[in-house]
């Protein structure tokens, strides 16, 4: 009873295992850290690409901005299926409708598409979804007066179509160049 031969080697095996599961869980904590470190890098570039976009908008004539009817029509099903397109898609009166205007060839002005592939300061490729419609303003009482455009910038991976960026702006008449 007193042999405590091959003892030792249950407490190396024990040890070994032990250690193996600490060495495991540090692997995965350094995965999910690449992992994070990764989509933070394409959220923020897509921010990026999301805030250019809008820039573009906010240098051209109030009049001049919108999108091509024909380009919204020949838009394909990923754009078709947004959040942002259905809640425009079926127009009951301007105030949810798409903005359409005639596109230019002379600044400033819009050439806009609806939706484009666009490579970030990363060298990713992603896909910048646009959407105008209009909105209806309500003053401080609650009365709804004229009606400002609202542009919706959507930009997701061009791959996947997962969403990393959404920004939106509002342009009044009033406020126009």
């Amino acid at each position: 009873m007193r042999n405590e031969a091959g003892f030792g080697m249950i407490e190396l095996v024990c040890a070994m295992t032990i250690m193996s599961i600490g060495v495991m869980a540090l692997f995965a904590m350094f995965q999910t850290g690449m992992t994070a470190v990764k989509r933070a890098s394409a959220v923020s570039t897509a921010a990026a690409i999301g805030d250019s976009e809008l820039e573009g908008y906010r240098a051209i004539k109030y009049e001049a901005i919108g999108l091509g009817q024909t380009a919204v029509q020949a838009a394909d099903s990923s754009y078709t299926s947004s959040t942002a397109y259905l809640a425009i898609s079926s127009p009951v009166n301007q105030t949810n409708s798409t903005v359409v205007v005639t596109p230019c060839g002379s600044a400033p002005c819009t050439n806009s598409v609806p939706t484009k592939t666009v490579t970030g300061a990363d060298g990713r490729s992603y896909r910048v979804d646009t959407f105008i419609t209009w909105k209806a303003i309500s003053n401080s009482s609650g009365t709804t007066g004229r009606n400002a455009k609202l542009v919706t910038v959507i930009v997701r991976d061009s791959t996947t179509l997962r969403t990393y960026a959404r920004v939106t702006s509002t342009f009044d008449l009033s406020t126009g160049l």
